[in-house]
C-alpha cells in the first residue's frame, strides 16, 4: 500500500479486505497499519462479543525502513484502542538487541526475528491449546490484566531465549525463569521497566513444575520488587501453568506486563526539543501531503 496508512485503510485496502482471512501485522507500513486496522474493525463489527487480540510490531527510531512509520503507527493507535481488547507490542529494536547481545548472532535474518515473535505468541496462547494445572484463557487474561478498557497495550517477554534450530542450552529452574522474565533484556519491547511501574503482570509457565515452587517465586518477586508495582491494584501478578513444554525445551515462561512509563525523548534540561528533533519534525511535515491525497489530514 505504498507505505501509506490512508491507502491501506480507505482506498486500496478497502477493495481487498473482503478476501483477507488472517494476518500478522506491523504498524510501520501501509498494509499492516492501514489495511490491518480496517480488517480489525470489520471483524469487530461481525464478532462484537469476542476477545480481540493483536500482536503488533511497532516502529522504532533506531530500526526504521520507512520514513512514514511514525504517521502510520500514530493513525493506527486509535483503531487499536477502540477495536482490540489486548495488544501485545513488539519492536524490531528489541528483537535485534536479543539477537546480537543474548543469542550472539552476527547477522540475524527475518527468520531469527520471527522465531522470537513466534515463541512469544505461542506462550501467550498456550493455555488455549494444552491442559495445565492453572490455565488462563484470553478472556480471563483480559479480566485480570486490563484495569481500564482503553489501557490494554502490553509488553511481552520470554525465557529462556534460544536461537532458531539450536538445542544447545542448559536446563532452567523456576527461579531462573522468573529472574530472566523480569530482565529488560528478555523483553520484546525496547524500554527499561525501571523507569516505570507495573500496573498488572501475568506469567505463563510451561513444563512440569511444582505449583508450590511457582507460588513461592511469585511471592518473592513481589516482596523484593514491590516498588515496581503500583500499590492501588492488589495481587496484580497473575500466574498460569501449562503442563506441556515448548518444543526443544523442558521449561519456559512467558511474561506479559502492563507498564506505566513516562519518557521524554530528545528534551534537554530546559525542556525544549533538541535541534536534531526539530530537523526530524520538519522533514516529516514535508511528507504529510502523502496522506492528503487519500482524504487524511495530518496536522
Amino acid at each position: 500500500m505504498c507505505n501509506n496508512w490512508a491507502k491501506g485503510h480507505y482506498t486500496e485496502g478497502a477493495e481487498l479486505v473482503d478476501s483477507v482471512l488472517d494476518l500478522t501485522h506491523s504498524l510501520g507500513g501501509g498494509t499492516g497499519s492501514g489495511m490491518g486496522t480496517l480488517l480489525l474493525s470489520k471483524i469487530r463489527e461481525e464478532f462484537p462479543d469476542r476477545i480481540m487480540n493483536t500482536f503488533s510490531v511497532v516502529p522504532s527510531p533506531k530500526v526504521s525502513e520507512v520514513v512514514l512509520e511514525p504517521y502510520n503507527a500514530t493513525l493506527s493507535m486509535h483503531q487499536l484502542v477502540e477495536n482490540t481488547d489486548m495488544s501485545f507490542c513488539i519492536d524490531n529494536e528489541a528483537l535485534y538487541n536479543i539477537c546480537f547481545r543474548t543469542l550472539r548472532l552476527t547477522s540475524p535474518s527475518y527468520g531469527d526475528l520471527n522465531h522470537l515473535i513466534s515463541l512469544t505468541m505461542s506462550g501467550v496462547t498456550t493455555c488455549l491449546r494444552f491442559p495445565g494445572q492453572l490455565n488462563a484463557d484470553l478472556r480471563k487474561l483480559a479480566v485480570n490484566m486490563v484495569p481500564f478498557p482503553r489501557l490494554h497495550f502490553f509488553m511481552p517477554g520470554f525465557a529462556p531465549l534460544t536461537a532458531r534450530n539450536s538445542f544447545d542450552y542448559r536446563a532452567q529452574t523456576v527461579p531462573e525463569l522468573m529472574t530472566q522474565m523480569f530482565n529488560s533484556g528478555n523483553m520484546m519491547t525496547a524500554c527499561d521497566p525501571r523507569h516505570g511501574r507495573y500496573l498488572t503482570v501475568a506469567t505463563i509457565f510451561r513444563g512440569h513444575m511444582s505449583m508450590r515452587e511457582v507460588d513461592d517465586q511469585v511471592m518473592a518477586i513481589q516482596n523484593k520488587n514491590s516498588s515496581f508495582f503500583v500499590e492501588w491494584i492488589p495481587n496484580n501478578l497473575k500466574v498460569a501453568v501449562c503442563d506441556v513444554p515448548p518444543r526443544g525445551l523442558k521449561m519456559s515462561a512467558t511474561f506479559i506486563g502492563l507498564l506505566a512509563l513516562v519518557h521524554r525523548r530528545g528534551h534537554g534540561r530546559d525542556g525544549e526539543a533538541s535541534a536534531d528533533d526539530e530537523e526530524i519534525f520538519d522533514e516529516e511535515e514535508e511528507l504529510a501531503h502523502e496522506y492528503d491525497r487519500d482524504e487524511v489530514q495530518v496536522a
